[in-house]
């Protein structure tokens, strides 16, 4: 999840603009059409966002290995996995705050006129969009407001399952140390895309 809203993030800015016309004309040279290759280019891209967050998690996992090697890599990962909900919800938040805030708006009128038909079955059909409803100052604070407390949220999820499951208090912050360059890395990486998007 964290990958795909990343990908999503990803795709509207400036540094995907530039890298999609290169990968659909990759796609494009192997025998697809034009739409077809850029739809392949979208997929590996998101594909590679994935691999890139998977990646950061599983060096965490390593990382926390060489402070304690009773446990597998992947005993560690089904351990640690729920420490990513809380920042899955924030990219969450963040990437689709704004599309709720304004076009959430657009249920006035259309409850009113589900079908399209000129219905008027609550008095708000001619209810409007109010783009000021929250500055764009309001939503970045938000979004980073969401970011930073879904990763906070993270490491103490994180570090209260190492407090549990290695037997010495030292050796559970330490390898919490890893945990926090993730984390790190994950913060870095969603505010840099909500930068981007700009």
């Amino acid at each position: 999840m964290i990958g795909t809203t990343s990908f999503d993030g990803f795709s509207q800015g400036p540094a995907w603009s530039s890298l999609a016309p290169h990968l659909q004309t990759f796609f494009s040279h192997l025998g697809l059409n034009a739409e077809n290759a850029l739809e392949a280019g979208f997929t590996a891209g998101l594909i590679g966002v994935v691999l890139v967050v998977s990646t950061m998690f599983w060096l965490g996992i390593a990382g926390m290995r060489t402070i304690e090697h009773e446990y597998s890599a992947h005993d560690l990962a089904v351990k640690f996995v729920h420490s990513l909900v809380p920042i899955a919800l924030a990219y969450v938040i963040a990437h689709y705050f704004s599309l709720l805030a304004y076009q959430g708006q657009a249920l006035g009128y259309l409850v009113s006129d589900p079908l399209g038909h000129g219905s008027d079955l609550f008095g708000t059909a001619t209810a409007t969009i109010d783009y000021n409803v929250i500055s764009a100052n309001g939503v970045w604070y938000v979004q980073v407001g969401a970011l930073v407390t879904g990763h906070v949220a993270g490491l103490v999820l994180a570090h209260d399952r190492a407090l549990a499951l290695f037997r010495d208090a030292r050796e559970a912050t330490r390898s919490q140390y890893w945990m926090l360059a993730v984390m790190v890395g994950f913060t870095s990486l969603g505010l840099w895309l909500l930068s981007a998007s700009l």
